[in-house]
């Protein structure tokens, strides 16, 4: 697996890259947005954690970048607390973020809960596909066909819509989908799942303002309808 690390605190570049190595990780490195567009755009990588205060291109603008060609999953990486900062990251179509000063080892265990649900699914296991009305499930390729036409998700857009689609009708609270979708002990809040309810509709939805498949139970969550 190949781990793109941006950053542009050279000290903490050569740290984290040294953690994830001793993990069997390869790492390539890039210290300001426009190289990580660029080496994201020309190599096969497999997770990349991205830094929020870039030199050149910030981690906005390159993670929304580099979701215009890959839905390669993104950690980013903001040194500010504020709540704002990390729904935008969730907007611009990161995955996940982690906040600085970090643990190597939280980093490392949100590494290996992504790649895990982004991996293919070893011969034997569920089937690689499953159709829900208009809605095809490639679990090969982890992204959706409907009416015909490809669909791309990113790794967690995927994790969600699958288990609405295995589950029509069930009504997951916001905590749920959190707790399912994240991780027990994931320390964000349930805003983190309205930004990717609402990613994921604009997506499969006519009208995203009044959707057909992932409906809201007013007071309670979301559930799925299979049309």
């Amino acid at each position: 697996m190949k781990i793109l690390v941006v950053d542009d605190e050279k000290l903490l570049v050569k740290a984290t890259k040294f953690n994830l190595e001793q993990e069997g990780y390869t790492v390539v490195t890039a210290f300001d947005g426009e190289e990580a567009i660029r080496i994201a755009h020309d190599n096969t990588i497999d997770l990349i954690l991205l830094d929020l205060m870039l030199p050149k291109v910030d981690g906005f603008t390159a993670c929304r970048t580099i979701r215009g060609f890959s839905n390669v999953p993104i950690i980013m990486l903001t040194a500010k607390s504020d709540d704002i900062d990390k729904i935008l990251g969730l907007e611009y179509g990161a995955d996940d973020y982690i906040t600085k000063p970090y643990n190597i080892r939280e980093v490392t265990a949100r590494i290996k809960a992504i790649l895990r649900r982004v991996s293919p699914e070893p011969k034997g296991g569920k089937e690689k596909m499953v159709v829900s009305g208009d809605i095809t499930l490639d679990y090969n390729f982890r992204r959706i066909t409907m009416h015909d036409e490809v669909i791309e998700l990113t790794g967690k857009e995927f994790d969600l819509l699958e288990l609405f689609v295995r589950n029509p009708g069930k009504v997951y609270t916001r905590e749920n989908l959190l707790d399912i979708a994240w991780g027990f002990d994931y320390p964000g809040d349930v805003r983190t799942v309205d930004v990717h309810i609402r990613r994921l509709r604009e997506k499969i939805e006519k009208n995203p303002a009044e959707p057909e498949h992932i409906k809201t139970k007013w007071g309670v969550g979301y559930y799925y309808k299979n049309n």
